[in-house]
């Protein structure tokens, strides 16, 4: 995910990129705590730190390059902008009919504590922008959002538990395309037996996996026992997907 930061003296251009790319894999894992430990909560969440981009690197004057052996030719790939993948739209709204559910999706991250950002407003989804998007070709597109807020009451995702397999979801992307999914299964199972590894899986074929909390709320820890979760899969016809 480009963050306009120059590449750090002394490293070749790609090298940000592909480091980018490391961190961008392993996020998926940093973000199992938000999911597993914080999806919502009756006593309210306080907002999870933004995490502060460090000041660019100075870059230093270049002097005249040192002598050396001779080296091969090898390939070289550019890096310019020109040369990196599109990054597919963004998802901004997710209806699910049969729930009357109807809400907007804002691209979310990872909180310096390692937990995956969502909205405070129970009434807003949070993608996970680090993952696969509904125009990827592979991988689960992860969308959250509170049970309920201390400050907007009972959200939407109160009701996914209630969805039937079957049901139609539509998630509409930045460019303004419809992309609807058939619900394969609701699953709610305790916290720590939670499979976030196929959640967040970035492989295999396309899905939509929406997650919140559900069971018991616990006060002595501050949030429900339970993770909810509906897998949905890519509807391929004429009205989406």
């Amino acid at each position: 995910m480009p963050d306009g930061r120059p590449a750090p003296a002394g490293r070749p251009p790609g090298a940000a990129t592909a480091r980018r790319r490391v961190r961008s894999a392993c996020a998926a894992a940093l973000a199992v705590v938000a999911l597993v430990g914080a999806c919502g909560t009756s006593e309210g969440n306080a907002s999870a730190p933004t995490p502060t981009a460090g000041a660019p690197a100075a870059t230093p004057t270049a002097g005249p390059p040192a002598a050396g052996p001779a080296v091969p030719d090898v390939p070289v790939q550019d890096a310019g902008l020109a040369s990196l993948p599109v990054a597919a739209p963004a998802p901004v709204r997710l209806v699910v009919p049969d729930l009357g559910l109807d809400m907007p999706i804002d691209a979310v991250g990872v909180a310096q504590d390692g937990t995956m950002e969502i909205p405070q407003d129970a009434d807003r989804a949070g993608w996970y922008r680090f993952g696969p998007s509904p125009a990827d070709p592979a991988g689960a597109t992860v969308v959250a959002a509170h049970v309920d807020s201390w400050t907007t009451g009972i959200g939407p995702f109160s009701e996914l538990r209630t969805v039937a397999p079957g049901a139609r979801v539509e998630v509409t992307t930045a460019d303004g395309a419809v992309h609807a999914y058939t619900v394969r299964e609701v699953t709610q199972v305790p916290k720590q037996d939670a499979p976030v590894e196929q959640w967040f899986d970035r492989e295999g074929s396309p899905r939509l996996v929406l997650v919140t909390c559900g069971g018991a709320f616990d006060r002595e820890v501050g949030h429900y026992a339970d993770n909810v979760a509906v897998t949905a899969d890519p509807v391929v016809d004429g009205a989406g997907g």
